[in-house]
């Protein structure tokens, strides 16, 4: 089978590496890719927005399956094109990827659905929840404990020039939910944690994440399940009765409350960095599963995990968020790698040969492990071996008072 994996940061690395190992994989290739895909996978120069570009290089090269990381290509069409080509994809269509790329959509969704969710604000008062409407690169989003922190994220959420709501603050855990579809089916996958914000404990501003962990301590298979089952698979059965089948993978972000569990927001496509903690704990092909969401045959398909978990440390160039970096010589990858652990390419760049940074997430360090604490060790001597001028990470990635 040809794949084409559309993407180009740490989550589609660890998509191309799982899909690798597929023993019916023939092709395997990425657009635009990034110099650790292109060890596994014939890389071409087309970025992943690039909708007019894409469909007609998957049909070029004969491609079986695409396989789409990122979110904006799902809302701007890009699974529609394919498919009125004739050519499976995995990730839905415009239609459905709304209840990523619109919050007012998915609030609609979440109350036809009848999925617990935060309430929407009529007046902005702290403590609240400022939302962008649309796609901001995970950087859509204000908690404001106070009037100062409101007024900030008012003003950050007006400079983005979309629409935009307020909502109550929840409180309690977050966990990442995930569930593979087919348009009428929801499976189940592990859960996760990550890590929005820059500093250690929690402090500074959002990012796209900083690192991530699975499994969740506190939640048995069977409660994951469950919590699939409640906010995945009636948002799944609405979207079909709107006639918007979603196929591809549904990320819940859930927070677990006092009164239960209650959804923040919904991502049709696999979360970055929780992709990259996630998918080295699957036992089973991936590519299989992929292709079942794919085609609507997900009856029967079950990707179960190992019992290891594993811990992803996200390492940033020195200004991130307000900058990337690029340019900087990146070493030691080589070294994390000899000492076990999986280092996935998010923000990297090939120039006269050598290795550079070109991005503001640079690269994931993951380490498995028989416990959460063991993977933690093992990803954090891992990333010391990597350096390049001004890169930082968390220190506190499942510290044990949270995982």
């Amino acid at each position: 089978m040809k794949v084409l994996v559309v993407g180009s940061g740490g989550r589609e690395h660890a998509l191309a590496w799982s899909l690798a190992r597929s023993n019916r994989l023939t092709e395997l290739h990425a657009a635009p890719g990034n110099p650790g895909i292109a060890s596994l996978a014939s890389c071409h120069p087309v970025r992943a927005e690039d909708v007019a570009s894409i469909a007609p290089l998957a049909g070029e090269l004969g491609i079986d399956l695409v396989v789409v990381g990122p979110e904006a290509p799902l809302v701007a069409g890009l699974a529609d094109e394919l498919r009125h080509r004739g050519i499976a994809v995995f990730g839905p269509g415009a239609a459905a990827a709304r209840i990523e790329g619109s919050k007012a959509f998915s609030k609609d969704v979440m109350d036809a659905a009848g999925v617990p969710t935060a309430r929407s604000l009529a007046v902005a008062r702290p403590p609240c929840v400022v939302k962008a409407d649309g796609l901001a690169a995970g950087k859509g989003v204000w908690v404001c404990h106070t009037q100062a922190e409101l007024d900030a994220g008012l003003r950050a959420a007006e400079a983005l020039g979309q629409p935009f709501h307020v909502e109550e603050l929840l409180e309690g855990e977050e966990v990442s939910i995930f569930a593979l579809c087919d348009g009428a089916r929801a499976v189940s996958l592990p859960a996760a944690q990550d890590y929005k914000r820059i500093g250690d404990g929690d402090e500074g501003p959002n990012t796209g994440g900083m690192g991530s962990y699975s499994p969740v301590p506190r939640l048995s298979d069977a409660e994951v399940e469950e919590l699939a089952d409640a906010v995945c698979a009636p948002v799944v059965a609405e979207l079909a009765r709107r006639g918007a089948p979603f196929a591809g993978v549904l990320f819940a972000g859930v927070m677990l409350t006092e009164e239960g569990p209650r959804v923040l927001e919904y991502n049709c496509r696999f979360g970055d960095p929780e992709t990259q903690s996630l998918l080295p704990r699957l036992d089973g092909d991936l590519l299989d599963a992929l292709e079942a969401a794919a085609t609507g045959s997900l009856a029967g398909v079950k990707l179960a995990a190992s019992g290891r978990a594993a811990v992803t440390i996200v390492i940033a160039g020195g200004e991130y968020p307000q900058r990337g970096d690029t340019g900087s010589p990146i070493t030691g990858i080589e070294h994390a790698e000899a000492s076990g652990a999986l280092v996935f390419h998010a923000g990297t760049a090939l120039h006269d040969g050598r290795l550079v940074t070109n991005g503001g997430r640079i690269l994931n360090v993951t380490a498995l492990g028989d416990s959460v604490a063991a993977a933690r060790a093992a990803a954090y001597a891992a990333a010391a071996h990597i350096d390049f001028p001004g890169m930082q990470y968390r220190s506190d990635i499942a510290a044990l008072s949270r995982a």
